[in-house]
Order: C-alpha cells, then sequence, then structure tokens
C-alpha cells in the first residue's frame, strides 16, 4: 500500500457512497468513521473496509436487476432469473455496485447420467440442440430485447460471458448471464436448488462452463454464521484493501472469497467482540499462503469444484494481496502503541491488534 491513508480512506468513502461520483464531493459521513482517534487513520480504514455498504444502496442494485428480469420476462424470452456474485452474498465494496444476473433458458438443461432422477428415466427428452448453440440462441434474444425495454442505455455485447447494460434510467451497471440449468447428482437427490448448477456460455472460447453459485453462496453464507459475520468482513477488508493498492492483484473476488473460506474460524469469531481481529486473521493467513505457495496450490474453491490457485498470476496477485495486508497491519499496530516504527514480529504485532477496541 504506497498510496497514503488520506488517499485510501477517500477513496473507501466514495467507493461505498452510492450517490458519488467523483472524489470532489464529500459522501455523507458513516458511524465507522467516527471510530478511533483522530491520529489513528489506518485504524479507521482497516474498520471501515469491513463495513457492509449500506443496506440502501443494496436494495437499489436489487431493484435495478429487477428491472431488467421484468423486461426481459415481458419481451417473451422464456426464461428465468438468479442473482450470483457479490451483492447476494453481501460481500460488495461499491454503494453503485454491479449486478450478475443469470438468465435461465427454461426449455434447456443438461443433467448428470449417474443421478437417482436420471437412472429412474425422469429426462425423457434428449435436447435436440447442444449447449452451446442453446445460450447463443438466448444471448441473441437478449441484446434486442435489452436495446428495445431501455433505449437510452447503452448495451456492451463484448463481454465473453454477460451482456452488460448500464446508464440511462439505471441506476446500476447489470450483467446478464446466458445461461441453463444443470441437475447435479446431490440436486437429483435433494431437489434444493442450492445443489443445482448452471452452465454459462464463455463466447471467446465457444464452450460453456460449469459453475456452482448458489452453493458457493450457501457454504460461505454459512461458515459466517459460524464466526458471527466474521468471515464477510475479512472478505469485504481484502477486496478493498485491493481496490486500494497501488500493485495490480491479480485476484478475483471470487477467489479471494474461496480464499478466506479457509480462514481459522476460531480467530474470526474473535472479531464479534474485538473486530480488529479480523483483521490480524487475515494478514495471518494470507501470510502464510504467500510463504508456502505448496499449501496454497492445495486449498479448493468451497464447492470443491476446482483449485484456487490454478494460475501463477493468482499466487502473485496472493503475493501482492499479502505485502498490502502487511503494511495494514504495521501501520494499526503502531497507531496503538508508542512503538510508531512498527517494529517487532508480524506475530506480536498480531497479537496486540487482535485485542484492540476502536
Amino acid at each position: 500500500m504506497v498510496a497514503s491513508i488520506d488517499k485510501r480512506l477517500q477513496q473507501l468513502r466514495v467507493r461505498r457512497d452510492g450517490s458519488v461520483q467523483t472524489l470532489l464531493t464529500a459522501p455523507k459521513p458513516e458511524t465507522w468513521e467516527s471510530r478511533g482517534r483522530s491520529n489513528q487513520p489506518s485504524t479507521r480504514y482497516a474498520l471501515g473496509a469491513m463495513q457492509a455498504v449500506s443496506a440502501d444502496y443494496t436494495r437499489v442494485s436489487i431493484e435495478t436487476a429487477n428491472r431488467i428480469t421484468n423486461q426481459l420476462s415481458k419481451a417473451g424470452l422464456n426464461v428465468e432469473f438468479r442473482l450470483q456474485g457479490s451483492v447476494p452474498l453481501d460481500v460488495h465494496i461499491k454503494g453503485i455496485s454491479d449486478v450478475d444476473l443469470l438468465a435461465l433458458e427454461k426449455r434447456f438443461l443438461t443433467y448428470h447420467t449417474a443421478g437417482t432422477k436420471a437412472k429412474r428415466g425422469y429426462y425423457k427428452y434428449p435436447a435436440p440442440r447442444t449447449s452451446v448453440e442453446a445460450l447463443l440462441a438466448l444471448r441473441g434474444q437478449i441484446e434486442p430485447a435489452l436495446r428495445a425495454a431501455f433505449p437510452s442505455a447503452n448495451v456492451d455485447m463484448k463481454g465473453s460471458k454477460a451482456v452488460k447494460i448500464s446508464g440511462g434510467s439505471l441506476a446500476r451497471s447489470v450483467d446478464v448471464v446466458p445461461s441453463h440449468w444443470l441437475d447435479t447428482i446431490s440436486y437429483q437427490d435433494s431437489d434444493d436448488e442450492i445443489d443445482r448448477g448452471v452452465y454459462v456460455l464463455d463466447l471467446k472460447k465457444m464452450a460453456t462452463v460449469e459453475n456452482h453459485p448458489f452453493l458457493h453462496i450457501a457454504l460461505i453464507k454459512y461458515r459466517c454464521d459460524q464466526v458471527s459475520g466474521g468471515l464477510r468482513k475479512a472478505i469485504r477488508l481484502c477486496k478493498n484493501v485491493k481496490a486500494d493498492s497501488d500493485s495490480t492483484i491479480s485476484l478475483p473476488s471470487f477467489d479471494i472469497s474461496a480464499v478466506m473460506y479457509h480462514a481459522n474460524l476460531e480467530a474470526l469469531k474473535v472479531g464479534r467482540l474485538f473486530e480488529l481481529s479480523i483483521l490480524s486473521e487475515t494478514q495471518r493467513h494470507l501470510d502464510n499462503l504467500a510463504c508456502n505457495h505448496d499449501l496454497a496450490r492445495t486449498l479448493l474453491v468451497p464447492d470443491g469444484s476446482r483449485k484456487i490457485f490454478d494460475t501463477t498470476e493468482k499466487l502473485q496477485g496472493l503475493n501482492e494481496l499479502s505485502k498490502d495486508m502487511d503494511e495494514l497491519l504495521k501501520s494499526v499496530y503502531a497507531e496503538n502503541t508508542t512503538n510508531q516504527l512498527a517494529t517487532g514480529s508480524l506475530n506480536d504485532m498480531r497479537n496486540l491488534v487482535c485485542y484492540l477496541t476502536a
């Protein structure tokens, strides 16, 4: 984190405020901005970076997505809709946050043949077209429908997996993702949508990609509930530190959530009483992985479908994020002790920061 703490605080405020578009206008103060003493800006930044954005801003994001679903339904598209990503998981860090909207083709699905329903002959009618053909056709319907429903908005078709619509009367950008259902073995047993997968179209590769967004959300929500909200706070902290970094951190939001899913639960749980303990555990966890890439390479995303660190770029991103989190921990430590140079071991710093109140 080379940027000054004043700059980072301002960027954090602007990012969180859903009505402010420029650094020139001061956002309305939030509760976290009055925490800590006046000479503790890094402490204040760490606390603010953990907090959820305003529920009102999140509501507007969801309402904007609902406007899109209503218009596409009126246009006669045979689809159903679900939210995925950071907004339904409540780990988004922007007041004006993009919304990820799955547009699921109702007339097409795939299934795992080893499932109980498949073995009973539940799926009786083989599809006359491939998954790619079905989603290409759906994508071809989405674009004109969006342009007709929102003529003053910008419809961007350049994305490989989503059609982005923004501007005009829309308060938020929405990524509409052509997709269809995948009935997994687990879903065929449970009939619980959490276990149901989806396929999305990757236009650049002209192939479909299997995802399990609802299981991902459910697993992180469950683990977060176990630690009284500490996991979401750790994820937001990492995402804000990444956003304010002067370095390029090649670690996507999904993978940041997956990394912190493997943090120490007991340490995160301490955050219920001592919120800065979440910073201590986040720094420890990232540092441990950055110093041990062999361990990092073993970690799976929560649904178990792939390794988190499946590219060298992601490992490099881990290293950069870890360095920035080290610097934040050192700054918070220095602000809360007489040791203004923040000398000593990172372990000693963590132990002190862990039980600070601010």
